[in-house]
Order: C-alpha cells, then structure tokens, then sequence
C-alpha cells in the first residue's frame, strides 16, 4: 500500500508539470461549461452538451493519459528503475491506475455539476461515469504496456480513442452507425447518461459494458504476461 501511495504522490507531481496528460483531465469539463452555457437552441435537450462531453470525456481522457503515462516511463526507463526499487508491477498499475481514476472522477464531477442535477441524479451519473473510467484505463493500460515507445502508444491511441470517443457523438446523427455503435461500451455510457433523469438500465447496457470489460480484462492479462513492465 505504501508504494502504491508513493506512485500516486508521485504522478500528481509529475502531471503538474506534464501539461499533455494535465490537459486531458480538465479541456473537456472546461467545454462542457462554455457549450453549456453558451450555446441555447430552440428544441435542443436539456443538457444536450454535458451528456455528449462526458460520453467524449470518458472514451479519451482515460485512455490516452494512461497509455501515455506507462509508455513515456518505459520508454525513459523510469519504470526499470521504480521495479529495480523494489515496485512491484501491480504495484505499479494499480497506482498509475488509481491516479488516473480519481484525476478522471474529479473532470467527470465538473461536468456533472454544470448539468445541476439533484443528488440521487448525480450519484447516478457519477457511477455511470466510473464503470466508463474504469473500462478505458483497462484498454489505456492495455496499449501502455504494449507500446515500447510513447511515439508507438500515441500512434495507436489516436485510431482507438476516436472510436471510442467520437462514435457516440456520431451515432445522433446517423442510424447506420447507431447500429454498430451498440456494441461498443462508450456507446452504452452515452445512451444511460441521455436516460439519467429516469434511468432503467436494460439486459443490453449491462450486457455490452460487461461483455466489453471482460474483452479489455483478458486481452489486460494476456499483453502484461507477454510484455511485462520493465
């Protein structure tokens, strides 16, 4: 537990003067209160803006700053020496992780306060918004450790987070995509936030965010037995 709190302490320094990963956490809250606030159109949804952010927000600020953060300290060979330190790579991971959990938490809250939702609402969206976290940082992870160089994991993040970023937004516009977008679980997020005042979670939410977890768990298990952390 020590070390873990050790790593976490230590990302925080880290993204303070990283401004690429700190700006992944605060860009989309900080749109969602000018689009929010800025933008009123007749016949447009209550808070048309927040819930299409945080779709956003969760398919790329997890993900990217993760896969950023694991490739960059492979790559300066600052993870060799926090495992030489003694650090195990669970260790690791579950610092790493749980930093960029509570950084992303914080961003989603920031949305979910501009869409002035009551309390049992907010508690709704905010675990929606966790169960979303939860699922990228397992793919970020999941490219961090893959990438030998930070150049490789951003070439292979760029593709994957706007597919899962921007087909939820696409998705309101466009049937066909609509349809294939189902399987997806950003897609799922963005419809249980668009039901946030009277959600009913169905066999498809559960099922789609699940199915998509446990995919993301073992291709997790299989990439850190085959690539390790060093």
């Amino acid at each position: 537990m020590n070390n873990i709190v050790a790593i976490f302490k230590k990302q925080l320094k880290d993204t303070l003067r990283n401004k690429t990963v700190l700006i992944q956490f605060v860009l989309f809250p900080i749109m969602t209160l000018i689009m929010n606030n800025a933008i009123k159109i007749q016949e447009m949804p209550e808070n048309f803006f927040v819930i299409l952010f945080a779709a956003m927000y969760i398919g790329m600020a997890p993900l990217t700053s993760i896969a950023s953060i694991i490739s960059e300290e492979k790559e300066k060979n600052t993870l060799r020496v926090l495992i030489m330190s003694n650090v195990k790579p669970h260790e690791y991971l579950l610092g790493i992780g749980s930093y960029v959990w509570f950084a992303c938490m914080l961003g989603g809250l920031a949305i979910c306060t501009v869409g002035g939702y009551d309390l049992k609402t907010s508690i709704a969206f905010m675990g929606i918004i966790a169960i979303g976290v939860l699922t990228s940082l397992l793919i970020g992870a999941i490219i961090g450790i893959w990438s030998k160089t930070q150049m490789m994991a951003t070439s292979i993040t760029v593709p994957v987070m706007m597919i899962f970023s921007f087909v939820p937004m696409l998705s309101l516009f466009n049937s066909t995509i609509e349809k294939v977008a189902r399987v997806i679980y950003s897609e799922q997020i963005s419809r249980m936030l668009n039901q946030i005042n009277s959600l009913q979670l169905n066999v498809e939410n559960i099922g789609v965010i699940g199915l998509n977890i446990l995919i993301a768990a073992i291709l997790f298990i299989i990439i850190f037995k085959k690539c390790k952390l060093s």
